[in-house]
């Protein structure tokens, strides 16, 4: 059983206590006070995971402070957690920054160095940070591309995961072999007209890098009788896709590639092979004096990146969003199985 306890400020040690000071009197200028806790106010209240052991991540200092941040969506908050869990067992004093809601207000969190590392997306860095036009579908040219680019802001992105969590299109599985067990997008211009349907969201139907673009690169007109006529796509609120697709209203539905509905309604992801959309790999992303300050950082969450995988991915994001279950216990279990910390032993909380 694990039992976690909310920090209150006479808990937390003085070393923390003075670096929270410092960094969140800076951070109050970028985050509304609802996201900081009542009470102390010192942390949000999402700000605990459940108690670690010692495991393959070794003690690198004793007790430095390390705030760690991330954006508000699942994904974020569990790559959030194992670096607060990371932290801790890396011995460090971890100011638990996650459930930032918004990509800016958390990049400006890491450009302040009011946080010291998040876990953000190379594709994102690129077109909405630095303003670049066009993505790389090729992930190791886009992360070359942005780890440059960032040097230059006082940031320094770790070794990227496999986990590229990118636009996809998921066809449901009993369907595969009903369309001739097609395995990749460029197949679906070979399908009868009447099969091309597809399920999208708004944004994506009419984005610049969207749905019109997509279909060109592949070889299909939007609109054409023997490309993709408009009535058969049809738009769907955010998320009402997955079901829709499922629910076979549409042959190929517009998905993300590591949202956990994908296994739980088993949806197959049709294979970009003609390399479409951009690299949206994830990446520890470091405030550069921290990482010059504890340069074996580096080290710890490299050795966590390259389990960080889709399929890793869907199935964590699948236990919150579908199964209900809370991020901080989701991270808290693959770090263990990872073998990166353990659960003590007879351990039942602080307190109890």
């Amino acid at each position: 059983m694990r039992f976690t306890t909310t920090p209150t400020a006479a808990a937390i040690p003085a070393t923390a206590t003075r670096t929270l000071t410092r960094r969140l009197g800076g951070a109050a200028a970028i985050l509304s006070a609802g996201l900081l806790a009542s009470g102390c106010g010192l942390q949000p209240a999402t700000s605990y995971v459940p108690v670690a052991g010692p495991g393959s991540i070794e003690e690198i200092v004793d007790g430095e402070p390390l705030t760690v941040t991330s954006k508000n969506f699942t994904e974020q908050l569990i790559l959030g957690k194992i670096s607060v869990l990371a932290g801790q067992a890396a011995g460090f004093d971890v100011t638990d920054l996650t459930n930032v809601p918004g990509s800016q207000p958390v990049r400006e969190l890491l450009l302040a160095g009011q946080a010291d590392v998040t876990w953000e997306y190379t594709g994102t860095a690129w077109l909405t940070y630095l303003g670049m036009s066009e993505g790389f579908p090729n992930q190791e040219e886009q992360f070359a591309a942005v780890y440059e680019a960032d040097l230059e802001n006082g940031l320094t992105w770790g070794d990227s995961a496999p986990l590229n969590n990118t636009y996809a299109i998921a066809v449901r599985s009993e369907a595969v072999e009903e369309l001739g067990g097609i395995s990749t997008i460029s197949e679906i211009a070979k399908l009868p007209v009447e099969e091309r349907t597809f399920c999208v969201e708004a944004e994506f139907n009419s984005r610049p890098d969207g749905m019109n673009p997509m279909l060109a690169h592949y070889g299909m007109e939007r609109g054409a009788s023997e490309g993709v006529p408009d009535d058969n796509i049809s738009i769907f609120d955010t998320g009402a896709v997955y079901t829709a697709t499922d629910n076979g209203d549409c042959n190929f539905g517009e998905v993300f590639s590591t949202d956990g509905r994908i296994d739980a309604l088993d949806l197959t992801i049709l294979e970009d092979d003609l390399g479409f959309f951009p690299a949206y790999n994830a990446a520890p992303v470091f405030f550069s004096e921290t990482l010059q300050a504890y340069p074996a950082l580096e080290e710890v969450f490299g050795a966590i990146a390259p389990t960080l995988t889709d399929e890793a991915l869907r199935a964590m994001n699948r236990r919150v969003d579908v199964e209900g279950e809370e991020p901080a216990d989701v991270a808290f279990d693959f770090m263990v199985e990872q073998g990166f910390i353990s659960e003590p032993d007879g351990l039942l909380g602080a307190g109890s």
